[in-house]
């Protein structure tokens, strides 16, 4: 604070106490803003005074002016009226007190609504008169004063039919009075800027009235009439389709006559630009073409408002051509604009469809035609210019992609790999309330799913586009267009198939990959042009019209420039993952050499079969990131189109008839989407790599899930692109685990790849790095479990049960079935035999192995009723559909799966397979028509003769229906509602084919896979499992062969109590072990095991280790020599894994003495 008596300012007595020369500043600035504030106020008060008293004045005058006029036009029948009486008493005072009261305003009483119509009627009176001096339109060939009068009131007039014409709206209060007016002001434009129309023209004077309908055309097409946007503004307020307005047949009309009016307008700026190619003045087809495209072109649902008789005004080759080219030429400003006009009314929110969207749809159906146009039916117009045509619905096609997929259409690049199996998409996008249903919009695009629009486009190519009219383009904007070619079909396509999936995530773009996937000859010809760039010097392709990439060669100097970029893109990823492993385990990473892992791009070998470098395709080993935009189309397209054709290709058409590729041609496609599927997660995905990275993922897996059921490639071809540079197994799965709990990390970029490689395509990892995974995934769930105090010691949170041998089903579900996720903690069996007594033994982990495994044995018998086998050669096992009228039983198989997952979690091997069909469902996987041979062959083969037979298919008296039978009882279920009364035809038996398979594979077995993977996924993690395919899970849950290494036993043999490698005994123990049956050694591993089969990946991971206990059993000499030997059987130490053995002397006393042994099936007891 300031000291008293410091800067004080006396205020000459005014106050008692002084105030400081700041706080003074301040009181005067605030006083002096208060001033300026009051002043501004009063100045503001004063000019809405002026204003007001203007418009008072000037709304009186025009109101005597009204009055008067209203007089004037009483006496108009009594008066000779001429030309020029009605211009200067009857239009030059309408228009001034008509402006005042009404287009100032943009409002239309009824007593100016009045005037107006008494004011066209005249005029059109006037105008259709035979007598030159009372015909209005004589004025324009007169004396230079009345042509200048007469084109300024035309003008006029002109503009205030628009503004008639903007405000017309049927369904006000005074509809249809406005109708009536707008319908004379429409007339009368009509005529006004038509020569024919002006009846009293002599031929002398024709080219001076000729000139002077030009300027109105001129002026019309011009921006200062309005004439678009009034035209927009009404036909947005006509009825959309479906709507159930009811309106009068004079209505109805005159609606039509306004309609036809506002057409002809419209097209008229266009039909005078083809002629008006010199002399001053010449209309700007440009500008009148950019404002039909951004006014009319952007009316939700367009030719569906509009009486089909127009539409072929609206298709004409004069009418697109020039929208076309102006689009491509002036892009960028009509792109703006669309997205700018309608915001004054409807914003651009995420879930509406923008007004390019709308462009896009009413161009395909004014090129194309609809089914619904009862004038033309489907089929371009007449001479239509294909190449402006494609390149103008590529341009707005790719601008509203931009916009729907920036939005909220596509999904964070975390989905490729959280759901990269799932063939849909959760994005939603609606369209706008007052234009009709959704699915309407999406029946505009209906041309781009009829097989002859494709045809017609091929049929096309290499044939210059059809460019009468043309003159319009400079000769190097033309120049640019050039010729139509397969990569403009290719974009135009991968456009339609991305937006259809964007708008509509339920049905997507099936019609249109319906319609590609069953175009002869065109995935052939599009496979050719994509073997041009990815096999160069390699294949032979067809026309020069499909060698397309030539057209845009950045691709290939793109790939050379990216090359040493992508090196060391590949060095840095595997150091990623070291890293990230580094910083899991705290260990540094110093000292750590990885430069051998990842030595960058191989050098080009001789081509054989088994060389991994022939399936890693060099163009694509750099992702979709890697390839230029043209070639990203292509393939994108591609495995769109094949990866749909693959759902219905039977393994017939695939195998044996090699359609519409041959096996040789499969291992490529295969070796190419493998390659960049795998070089893609190793990236950043972009926007532009995204649908191509969704589309080659899903053929990827179609392809790899038909070579598991059949092989057709090489093993090496899916291992090929992570040869030397995938993590290792630890690295990998320590990695996934690490960044799926700490999403978010300063490290999450590296997260998607990783995460991505390992669950989108984990074939790239030999299945034995994959088993490896899968107990690494459970060696941390097992620490994080006891890190969390579920385990915390021996028996601590141990279940222990009794179990009775004749009851070990039942017994089972009693006990555990309640736990849930609890049965990953240890089981302690006590097993009661079937006289009733416990059996002698302590359960370190082998009875509860033998429990497993006995449990499975019981329950998975079909016998039980819960499953029975599959009708194929190896008798896999399926879920029985009778299992649901058992007491329990939808509980007893989710049970099972809960046992299966205690098995898997703990390692124990089981001896049951289940069937391909089965275990799809529970790694999350649909089913389709080629996977119904492994399941049923012979229903197969009778669905394959129904879907080639060549006659007709109603003689097989089918319908949708199939019949299921269950304890003596035949249930019909229908494939479809009302299917019982559906005959099978020609026409729908692919339907039919498919709803049986269908239900077989899918709906049929719903309920008890459902079941049985809640079970499962209490102790499995779901995306655990999704490391294998099917044939690899029945590995993972019953090992691999029916025998055993023994060479690989003896190695990983302990032995102990006197035992060693060179005991006499142990040598004839091994002579016997390699004379035995595979089932007797089998026998002998589960005596000892409890497990018949061996650990999958050799006996140097079973635990505790197999291990040969020595048990003295000496004889006499004298014995001997008689030639006895020792009578005690061997025995076994299941939770020790021990095998008991006497010290036989002889083979034979030996091998009979272990057969009867591991035949008696008895543990303990024999001891």
């Amino acid at each position: 604070m300031d000291k008293p008596g410091k800067h004080q300012v006396s205020l000459r007595g005014a106050s008692a106490k002084e105030i400081t020369r700041d706080a003074l500043l301040e009181k005067v600035s605030q006083e002096r803003e208060l001033r300026q504030y009051a002043r501004r106020a009063t100045a503001a008060a004063l000019f809405i005074q002026r204003v007001w008293r203007r418009y008072r004045v000037a709304k009186i005058a025009a109101l005597e002016f009204r009055e008067e006029w209203e007089n004037v036009v009483d006496r108009y029948t009594k008066l000779a009226f001429s030309a020029t009486w009605i211009s200067s008493n009857v239009v030059r005072p309408f228009l001034l007190f008509v402006t005042c009261l009404c287009t100032r305003h943009r409002s239309i009483q009824t007593a100016e609504m009045c005037s107006m119509k008494t004011c066209f009627q005249i005029l059109l009176e006037s105008v259709n008169s035979t007598d030159s001096k009372k015909n209005y339109c004589s004025l324009a060939i007169g004396t230079l004063e009345e042509r200048r009068v007469w084109s300024y009131q035309s003008r006029k007039l002109i503009s205030l039919c628009m503004f008639v014409l903007s405000e017309c709206d049927t369904s006000h209060a005074r509809g249809q009075d406005f109708v009536a007016l707008t319908s004379l002001a429409m007339r009368f434009v009509v005529v006004l800027t038509d020569l024919k129309g002006w009846k009293s023209v002599a031929e002398l004077d024709w080219l001076s009235a000729d000139a002077a309908v030009k300027d109105l055309v001129r002026f019309m097409g011009g921006g200062e009439s309005g004439l678009y946007l009034a035209i927009r503004r009404y036909i947005s307020t006509l009825d959309p389709p479906g709507s159930s307005r009811i309106s009068s047949n004079i209505q109805r009309d005159d609606s039509f006559l306004i309609t036809a009016s506002t057409i002809t307008l419209a097209l008229r700026p266009f039909h005078l630009a083809k002629f008006d190619s010199d002399g001053p003045g010449i209309l700007d087809v440009h500008y009148v073409a950019e404002k039909y495209c951004v006014f009319l072109l952007t009316i939700p649902c367009l030719t569906q408002r509009l009486p089909a008789v127009l539409i072929s005004a609206m298709r004409h080759k004069s009418i697109l051509s020039p929208c076309f080219q102006t689009l491509l030429i002036l892009k960028e400003k009509i792109l703006k604009e669309m997205l700018d006009v309608d915001q004054s009314k409807v914003h651009f929110l995420p879930k509406v469809i923008p007004p390019v969207g709308w462009a896009l749809a009413n161009i395909m159906c004014l090129a194309a035609g609809t089914e619904n146009d009862s004038i033309d039916p489907g089929g371009f117009s007449h001479d239509l210019d294909f190449v402006s045509y494609v390149s103008a619905v590529n341009t707005l096609a790719e601008n509203l992609l931009s916009r729907l997929e920036n939005v909220d259409c596509v999904k964070d690049n975390q989905d490729l790999q959280s759901d990269a199996g799932t063939h849909e998409k959760s994005n939603t996008v609606l369209c706008e309330g007052e234009t009709g249903s959704f699915e309407m919009y999406l029946d505009m695009f209906r041309p781009i799913s009829q097989q002859w629009h494709l045809t017609d486009l091929l049929a096309k190519m290499n044939k210059v586009g059809d460019i009468q009219g043309s003159e319009i383009l400079t000769p190097k904007k033309w120049e640019s267009l050039g010729k139509l070619e397969l990569l403009d079909v290719v974009h135009l396509y991968s456009y339609m198939i991305r937006i259809f999936s964007c708008l509509s995530p339920a049905v997507g773009s099936l019609p249109v990959l319906n319609m590609l996937s069953f175009t002869p000859g065109f995935l052939e010809n599009l496979w050719r042009a994509l073997e041009t760039y990815l096999y160069p010097g390699d294949c032979h392709t067809g026309p020069d019209r499909y060698d397309c990439i030539s057209k845009n060669s950045g691709g290939v100097e793109k790939d050379k420039g990216f090359e040493r970029k992508q090196k060391h893109t590949n060095n840095d990823g595997f150091n990623k993952w070291v890293t990230v492993l580094h910083k899991i385990t705290g260990k540094s990473q110093a000292g750590v050499d990885c430069t051998n892992l990842s030595d960058g791009q191989p050098k080009p070998r001789s081509v054989h079969e088994d060389s991994s470098d022939v399936w890693d395709i060099e163009p694509v080993r750099h992702g979709p990131q890697g390839i230029s935009r043209d070639m990203s189309c292509m393939l994108h397209l591609f495995c769109a189109s094949y990866s749909h054709l693959l759902l219905i290709l039977d393994d017939i058409e695939f195998y044996e008839k090699q359609v519409p590729f041959t096996l040789e041609q499969q291992r490529k496609i295969a070796s190419v989407i493998n390659t960049l599927v795998y070089n893609g997660f190793s990236q950043t995905i972009g926007q532009q790599g995204r649908p191509l990275m969704e589309s080659a993922i899903r053929c990827l897996h179609l392809m790899y899930e038909r070579d598991c059921r059949h092989r057709f490639c090489p093993p090496i071809l899916w291992l090929a692109p992570a040869r030397k540079n995938r993590p290792p197994s630890a690295v990998a799965a320590r990695t996934r685990e690490f960044f799926s709990a700490n999403v978010g990390s300063d490290d999450a970029p590296v997260a998607p790849s990783i995460g991505s490689v390992i669950t989108t395509t984990p074939h790239v990892f030999p299945f034995e790095e994959r088993v490896e995974m899968f107990r690494e995934f459970i060696k941390m769930d097992k620490a994080s479990r006891k890190m969390a105090g579920e385990v915390a010691g021996p028996g601590s949170r141990s279940v222990e049960i009794v179990v009775r041998r004749g009851h070990i089903v039942e017994d089972g579900f009693r006990q555990l079935n309640s736990l849930g996720s609890r049965l990953k903690s240890s089981i302690h069996v006590s097993f009661v035999s079937e006289c009733g007594l416990p059996e002698a033994g302590l359960d370190y982990g082998g009875l509860s192995k033998e429990f497993l495994t006995d449990i499975s044995k019981a329950a998975f018998s079909p016998d039980y009723g819960l499953f029975s086998q599959t009708s194929t050669s190896d008798g896999l096992l399926i879920p029985n559909v009778s299992a649901r009228f058992l007491e329990n039983g939808i509980q007893m198989i989710e049970f099972l799966g809960r046992v299966v997952g205690k098995a898997l979690y703990e390692g124990i091997l089981l001896d049951y397979s289940f069937s391909h069909v089965f275990v799809q469902k529970l790694l999350g996987r649909y089913s389709f028509l080629d996977e119904l041979s492994t399941l049923d062959p012979e229903l197969y083969k009778n669905l394959m003769y129904v879907k080639h037979y060549d006659g007709d298919v109603e003689e097989l008296c089918l319908d949708f229906t199939v019949t299921e039978e269950s304890f003596g009882k035949r249930h019909i279920i229908e494939l479809k509602p009302g299917g019982k009364d559906v005959t099978v035809t020609n026409k729908n038996r692919m339907q039919y084919i498919h709803g049986i398979a269908d239900y077989k594979l899918n709906r049929q077995i719903f309920p008890f896979s459902n079941a049985f993977n809640r079970g499962l996924a209490d102790v499995i993690s779901p995306s655990w499992l999704k490391l294998f395919n099917a044939g690899e899970f029945n590995q993972l849950l019953s090992g691999g062969n029916h025998d055993i290494d023994v060479d690989d036993l003896r190695k990983n043999t302990k032995y102990t109590g006197g035992y060693s490698e060179g005991s006499r005994t142990i040598k004839i123990f091994w002579e016997v072990m390699e004379g035995f049956e595979p089932k007797e050694r089998c026998m002998l591993l589960k005596f000892v095991t409890s497990c018949s089969r061996a650990p999958l990946l050799g006996f140097k991971h079973l635990q505790p280790t197999f291990t040969i206990h020595k048990v003295a059993c000496d004889i006499p000499l004298w014995a001997t020599m008689r030639g006895q030997d020792v009578e005690r059987l061997p025995s076994a130490s299941t939770c020790y894994n021990t095998l008991k053995l006497p010290t036989y002397k002889r083979p034979s006393t030996l091998r009979d003495k272990l057969l009867y042994a591991i035949s008696s099936n008895a543990g303990f007891e024999l001891s």
